[in-house]
């Protein structure tokens, strides 16, 4: 690279770098992927970066709307790649991020039920926060259409949003009771945290032993705990950290394999409605 193209690239970073960590929010959230999203980001880097900057009045937008368009065509390709996927899909885990919103696990599931456009209309207006008009010109529709995409996202995700924001010391004692009842076989004191229609997911990715369909009702989520529970004394499991998993109280292990483990909590009215488990270990190598 010249030296112009050197001065040149470490200005396009000046306004770029500030803006790097809500962009990359907003392709995670698009994609449920920390690698996809980080190259999207990157690549809106080296658009930037072939911009004439003198002319753009909102580097913010302008850069949002890049993200945004970059992250619909991805997920052309991402649908047709989660048909042949291996038992059930889970986002990448996201640990104790700084910027809390209520884009919970739950709740990206629901996304993925929903067009690109609808969950572009949505994130964009419901999550962060930007006008119709801005929204309309970035998925390349009217304003009114674009509102009637929100709401339909809307209509689809209720059920997903959590009715009651449960304290966070409140989840993160949950979890480590969670953790302890299920590594140490004690399933009286696991049973007691279930709720009675609560449902356990494990993304494998054909990588990792996972189970392939998700395991519903208490029944068959303490039948799964109880064999588990066998192995986890003959091979144990090392907590590594308690904390906020995709929004949800979770705990991170090291599994007899060696490899990290992530452990997402979903929790109304005191009991465990939602188990998500993360064995995958492509969307784990972003947390070594």
């Amino acid at each position: 690279m010249t030296a112009q193209g050197s001065q040149d690239a470490a200005d396009a970073a000046v306004s770029f770098d500030p803006l790097r960590p809500l962009l990359t929010r907003v392709a995670y959230r698009m994609l449920g992927s920390v690698a996809d999203a980080e190259d999207v980001v990157q690549d809106a880097f080296l658009r930037w970066l072939g911009t004439d900057r003198s002319v753009v009045r909102e580097p913010a937008a302008f850069l949002r709307r890049t993200v945004t368009r970059l992250c619909l065509d991805q997920l052309k390709s991402a649908r047709s790649r989660r048909e042949t996927y291996i038992g059930p899909w889970l986002p990448d885990p996201l640990v104790e991020e700084e910027e809390e919103d209520d884009v919970t696990l739950p709740l990206m599931l629901a996304l993925e039920r929903l067009s690109p456009l609808e969950r572009a209309a949505f994130l964009l207006h419901d999550v962060f926060g930007v006008g119709f008009d801005e929204v309309a010109k970035t998925i390349n529709r009217d304003p009114g259409a674009t509102r009637q995409l929100a709401a339909r996202a809307r209509a689809h995700v209720r059920d997903a949003r959590p009715r009651y924001k449960l304290e966070k010391q409140r989840g993160l004692e949950i979890a480590n009771a969670f953790f302890e009842a299920s590594r140490s076989g004690d399933m009286a004191a696991l049973g007691a945290m279930l709720a009675a229609d609560v449902g356990m997911w494990a993304d494998g990715g054909g990588k990792r032993p996972a189970a392939a369909i998700p395991i519903l009702g208490k029944a068959l989520v303490m039948k799964v705990h109880r064999s588990v529970a066998v192995l986890l004394r003959k091979y144990g499991s090392t907590l590594v950290h308690t904390g906020t998993i995709n929004g949800l109280p979770g705990f991170v292990t090291r599994e007899a394999d060696g490899e990290l483990q992530t452990t997402a909590l979903e929790i109304e009215d005191g009991k465990v409605t939602g188990i998500y488990v993360m064995r995958n270990p492509d969307k784990l190598k972003h947390m070594h």
